[in-house]
């Protein structure tokens, strides 16, 4: 009797709390602005299916279960995390009448100057410091478009794409992201499209930075579509998520069940089957 089993339950067991431990993250940023949801997959994995043709030879032995064991690799199964990916699908827009709330109708992130480098927001929830720079309410600068030089060429200097306002009551932001102070035109905010989403990755605090080794294909937008006076919300809905724990829930504890099962099988053939005398 293989008792091989418990490996597969098990596994499944370790990917259903990892499944939790995702949904209870969407759940606790329910009310996140901008926030997007993260889900969980999971695939089949099947030592037999790696393995190549030329080593799977016929046993010369009589037949039996164990002889096949090294064909099939069936005892060596289990549910493997394939990885998280973040669900990028655009909330609802929420009036606030703020100023310096700023929402994105439709793709594209803000480009937001941070100690370790660019990084990309969709919460447009800003205020300005006591520098009367436009920033994120951890206090990071908010980036203007690069301005092209004299030779054509865009400017990378963040410190020179930054807007700074004489006051609260000048700033005007228009639906194309046009930013003025006042009658001042400063810039126009970077709002940029991220044509591969898989090379992005959350980095806290509502910002995305590029994984390594993938091209992130990253386009401004020349003409975004922006709404001041209002902030995306979530795109977790509350009620998918809870369906999800609870089915979650209950494929977790049949999996319970299961190493239950193996065991007391285990214990039998220890202590029963093993102490019975031919």
């Amino acid at each position: 009797m293989s008792l091989k089993g418990v490996y597969t339950a098990l596994s499944g067991a370790m990917a259903q709390s990892l499944k939790m431990d995702t949904i209870a993250n969407n759940i606790a940023n329910v009310n996140t602005t901008a926030f997007k949801k993260d889900q969980q997959t999971f695939k089949e994995y099947l030592t037999a299916m790696e393995k190549e043709q030329d080593v799977l030879q016929v046993p010369r032995v009589p037949a039996s279960i164990e002889s096949f064991y090294h064909l099939n690799g069936g005892d060596k199964g289990f549910v493997d995390s394939s990885g998280t990916y973040t669900n990028f699908e655009q909330g609802s827009l929420r009036s606030t009448g703020g100023k310096l709330d700023i929402a994105i109708d439709g793709a594209g992130f803000f480009e937001v100057a941070t100690p370790t480098g660019v990084k990309l927001t969709r919460a447009g929830n800003f205020t300005i410091d006591g520098n009367g720079q436009l920033v994120t309410k951890e206090g990071y600068a908010v980036m203007l478009e690069p301005i092209e030089g004299a030779d054509g060429l865009a400017s990378d200097d963040t410190q020179g794409r930054v807007a700074k306002f004489t006051g609260e009551s000048q700033v005007v932001i228009s639906d194309a992201g046009e930013v003025f102070d006042g009658e001042t035109k400063l810039g126009k905010l970077s709002v940029v499209n991220v044509m591969n989403p898989d090379a992005l990755h959350k980095v806290g605090q509502n910002f995305y930075g590029y994984k390594e080794n993938m091209n992130a294909e990253v386009v401004s937008i020349k003409n975004p579509s922006l709404k001041q006076g209002f902030l995306e919300t979530s795109n977790v809905n509350i009620i998918n998520e809870m369906t999800d724990m609870i089915m979650a829930q209950r494929v977790f504890e049949g999996t319970q069940k299961a190493l239950t099962t193996y065991d007391s099988m285990s214990d039998k053939l220890i202590n029963q089957v093993g102490n019975t005398k031919g």
